[in-house]
């Protein structure tokens, strides 16, 4: 993962400069997530390609930075092990924003299922200069080699296609991602229906990360963890820091797995997790001692199974000739990127003074107002067929001047003309509580989602939206 440093409003990409947890759980997902028929990923394979990855630096200067010979090497022995297995395999050389002599991309693609609905798993493969980058990135790289091999052997029947990326030069900007994602076409970048990112999954110091943890795409990764009772967190240390940024910047849904980096585990994270509050992530990230002594193996276990487990949930036909994907659904439902597809009082959208947003920095401000008055957001979406568990999910919180049970002021949900959820000024709390309401009934269907704050004449109660997603459960 390359490290950001604000400079006079500038930011730019600069190299900086060695425990292992105990279980939180039982590494056997229970009946819930084995349903799905995801395999067991043999981390021992995974160490495996981690060897080969450090014998590598080891021949070559100690490193796998970009620009060397540790970065081809590697490059060709992912190659070879996914020719051997049937993968159609491309090296794409970066011919406009990477470093100088960088290496190329390398892309592999499983043959089956929907091009028009593709599944993207990707991995930085390069290092920094200072050391051989066992846990950055070689973890990633890793176990995102095995997931294919392991996809492979298995060859199931896909629904949807499987592509996997192993990215150049990310130490030095994300360079090998970015070129990878502006050389495609609008349509081709359209075929992409979620890009999945792996960066720094072993950490010794670690804790259990995702990125944007309430959305769709995130929803089998937390799934999977949360079967294993780890209570993941937002990766908040890798916003924008990894191979994934490129993806949002051009509206893809990502999501990802991290055990973060130089940041700090706080106590609160060493009770639930293990570990040494006070103490880097990862103290190792991006130094000479990021060896093979670097890696959590339970750390890694669980996130190449948790991988897994996403890509069978994503793309892996279940045998019952119906799927449910809601990866993308909702459109724009964390309100950071402007107020489109929403419809109705947009101006309640934005980073609010005064108020939190539940997650990133902007939210749906409805109500708060102490005058009679009614305010809006609605979108249209659509469930597809498959999806006889659909739920809509959203983060609220209420809060309010009014004092008593009697509800003043009302928040409604509804689907159509149809009222799911009602709340009151009466359900006021002192933070954002996560609520759901089914759509199941609407499977197959397109529907207009609404959320309304209506007020009487005085006294505020302000209903802060965020976060809304279409979950499969």
């Amino acid at each position: 993962m390359k490290r950001r440093l604000a400079v006079a409003g500038v930011s730019l990409a600069v190299v900086l400069g060695c425990g292992t947890l105990p279980a939180a759980a039982t590494d056997s997902a229970p009946a819930a997530v084995t349903a799905a028929a995801a395999p067991d990923v043999d981390v021992n394979k995974v160490k495996a390609h981690l060897n080969e990855f450090s014998a590598i630096a080891g021949r070559n200067g100690g490193n796998r930075h970009s620009t060397g010979q540790g970065y081809r090497d590697s490059v060709a022995y992912v190659k070879g092990k996914l020719q051997a297995a049937g993968y159609t395999v491309t090296e794409q050389p970066c011919t406009s924003g990477c470093t100088s002599g960088a290496g190329p991309n390398l892309i592999a693609e499983w043959p089956g299922g929907d091009a028009n609905n593709v599944y993207m798993f990707g991995a930085h493969l390069d290092s920094v200069s200072a050391g051989p980058g066992m846990n950055d990135n070689g973890s990633g790289s890793a176990a995102l080699l095995e997931n294919a091999l392991t996809l492979a052997q298995q060859n199931p029947t896909l629904r949807n296609r499987v592509r996997f990326a192993w990215w150049t030069d990310e130490e030095q900007g994300l360079n090998g991602s970015d070129f990878y994602v502006r050389s495609l076409s609008s349509t081709e970048r359209g075929r992409i229906k979620s890009y999945y990112n792996f960066d720094m999954i072993a950490s010794t110091n670690g804790g259990y990360f995702i990125n944007h943890i309430t959305s769709s795409a995130a929803a089998p990764m937390k799934a999977y963890w949360d079967s294993l009772g780890l209570q993941p967190e937002e990766n908040t240390e890798g916003a924008g820091r990894s191979d994934d940024y490129p993806f949002e910047q051009y509206g893809i849904p990502t999501s990802g797995y991290a055990m973060g980096a130089s940041a700090r585990k706080t106590s609160a994270q060493a009770a639930k997790w293990g570990g040494t509050s006070g103490s880097a992530y990862d103290p190792c990230y991006h130094r000479s001692c990021d060896t093979l002594t670097n890696i959590n193996t339970t750390g890694l276990d669980r996130a190449s199974d948790g991988i897994a487990y996403t890509l069978w949930q994503r793309a892996v036909d279940s045998g019952t000739g119906t799927s449910c994907d809601l990866t993308g659904a909702v459109t724009n439902g964390g309100f950071e990127s402007g107020t489109s597809p929403w419809t109705g009082t947009t101006a309640a959208i934005g980073a609010h003074s005064g108020r939190p947003a539940h997650g990133g920095t902007r939210f749906a401000w409805l109500g708060g107002n102490g005058t009679t008055g009614t305010e809006s957001l609605s979108q249209t979406v659509t469930v597809p067929a498959g999806c006889t568990q659909a739920s809509l999910n959203y983060w609220l919180y209420i809060d309010t001047s009014e004092t008593g049970s009697t509800a003043y002021d009302r928040f409604t949900v509804k689907a159509g003309s149809t009222t799911l959820a009602t709340l009151s000024n009466a359900n006021a709390g002192s933070g954002y509580v996560q609520r759901s309401v089914s759509l199941s009934a609407y499977a197959g269907q397109t529907v207009t989602l609404t959320f309304t704050a209506t007020e009487d004449y005085s006294l505020q109660t302000s209903f802060l939206l965020d976060d809304v997603t279409l979950q499969n459960g």
